[in-house]
């Protein structure tokens, strides 16, 4: 069950009224179950390995409150940690790493008893796996209490709208509110519809429409010139930055009509004016998790190293978040680049910074398109790599790009129109809530008439223009 399907639009309202019938002390049991039917849905063996995950997290954060020495509470933690990642591990990467084995003794003309494995990659086990991780850290380094009731950890770790793609939510955030929920006010429950409406907008009308022109352009390169791949490659971050920010939206805004409040996972990433700056818009909720929890600690351990030390846990800090997306080297490539922009970055942050204030570049408007198209670009390129199945593929396309040229491929004028109409709406949306946020409102605006009209066009805009059977969101595959 995902939430494009018919489905969930029976599900949902389902939820909403069970939800809210159900005594407040008894809401975590709802949403539990909820969960879990949720996820049984998609595919129901999966559900063990989910609960399995919540045991291990419930049983360590136990054992640790019951220990006393630091060394046994670090031993309880690292074990912990193991434990939660051996899933992960085994599903995403196995196949792979046994692949690469084999075929590197076949090069020395040796036999590796293990056959080919192709996994299933259960859904959303590197998002629940992240939520698990976090709260097991927090309680280690007593950021939170330990919870001593199971089923509200696991209502967390397992909660529907967050399980399959994020945002990757935190345990302090969201534990307190399944203890006490709360009934969500008439303006929670709007805005919670409004979310979903333009979550439905970006998925369907900009996200499934850009996918289908890069698929077909990505899918045969060898057929396609420069100009097609150039193109491709450029709308590639849009089609993710709609599919995975599209779902954020839906998770969010089903979660408040429920009364739970979700960080948020996007803020208009395409108006940064440098790759740090983009990188605090971007998938914020993995950001901040891999900042916690990898990035500062790996930057106060190198502290000695100085800059050099911000740079080596920068690197590595990207290449984890690398590797997290997919166990294919495109995807190490992709965090490498990112590693290599921010560090570049870190070295000419005081000359920038000198010739910024000399200038008065802060103010000067054609200074920061600028500086936007530049973080585009370096984000578009790395991109190329997350999406080329492999490395060789990653190079031939820029091989072409840069050597080939011809007419754009188009293959109906109408997928063109509608994608260019879905990215344009989906940028003039983002320009006025980044630069005039009271100004051209549609879904807030004072007047009933004009709020209605919005919420009307948008709804007739998914039907007749969105892709209708697009399929899942990019990032389950993660």
């Amino acid at each position: 069950m995902v939430f494009t399907s018919f489905n969930f639009l029976i599900f949902f309202p389902l939820v909403i009224v069970l939800y809210y019938l159900t005594p407040a002390r008894l809401r975590s049991v709802t949403i539990l179950a909820a969960n879990y039917f949720f996820y049984i849905n998609i595919k129901p063996v999966f559900a063990l390995l989910l609960a399995a995950v919540t045991f291990i997290a419930y049983c360590a954060t136990l054992l640790m409150e019951r220990t006393s020495g630091p060394g046994a509470r670090k031993a309880v933690l690292q074990s912990a940690i193991v434990l939660i990642l051996l899933p992960l591990f085994f599903f995403k990467y196995f196949g792979e790493i046994n692949d690469a084995i084999a075929l590197a003794l076949q090069a020395h003309q040796l036999h590796w008893p293990l056959p080919p494995i192709k996994m299933l990659l259960p859904i959303g086990i590197s998002f629940y796996t992240f939520m698990a991780l976090g709260y097991v850290i927090d309680v280690y380094y007593e950021e939170i209490e330990c919870e001593k009731n199971i089923g509200q950890l696991a209502a967390f770790i397992s909660f529907f709208p967050l399980i399959l793609s994020g945002p990757i939510e935190r345990a302090g955030n969201m534990l307190p509110q399944l203890k006490a929920p709360r009934v969500a006010t008439f303006e929670q429950f709007s805005q919670g519809c409004k979310l979903m409406l333009w979550g439905y907008f970006l998925k369907m009308v900009v996200a499934d429409r850009v996918g289908i022109y890069v698929d077909a352009v990505y899918g045969n390169i060898e057929r396609h010139n420069g100009t097609s791949l150039l193109f491709a490659s450029c709308l590639y971050p849009f089609q993710i930055y709609a599919d995975l920010g599209g779902y954020s939206l839906l998770a969010i805004g089903v979660s408040k009509i429920l009364g739970f409040d979700i960080i948020p996972n996007f803020n208009r990433p395409f108006f940064a004016t440098s790759m740090s700056d983009f990188w605090r818009r971007w998938h914020m909720s993995l950001i901040s998790w891999v900042n916690d929890y990898i990035y500062t600690p790996l930057s106060f351990s190198l502290r000695s190293l100085r800059i050099w030390g911000i740079i080596i846990s920068l690197t590595i800090t990207f290449v984890i978040s690398g590797v997290w997306h997919g166990p294919s080297m495109t995807f190490v490539v992709w965090g490498l680049l990112q590693g290599m922009f921010l560090s570049i970055e870190v070295l000419l942050a005081p000359r920038r910074s000198a010739w910024e204030k000399k200038h008065a570049a802060a103010q000067n408007r054609l200074y920061l398109a600028g500086m936007m198209v530049l973080t585009f670009i370096m984000f578009a390129a790395s991109m190329v790599f997350s999406r080329a199945a492999t490395i060789g593929d990653g190079l031939a396309v820029y091989a072409r790009i840069f050597t080939t040229s011809g007419p754009l491929y188009i293959e109906k004028p109408s997928t063109m129109i509608y994608i260019l109409f879905g990215i344009a709406v989906m940028m003039a949306k983002d320009f006025t809530d980044e630069f005039t946020p009271s100004r051209f409102l549609l879904f807030k605006n004072k007047s009933k008439v004009v709020r209605t009209l919005s919420y009307s066009l948008a709804l007739v805009t998914i039907l007749l223009v969105g892709v209708l059977d697009g399929g899942q969101f990019i990032y389950f595959q993660f």
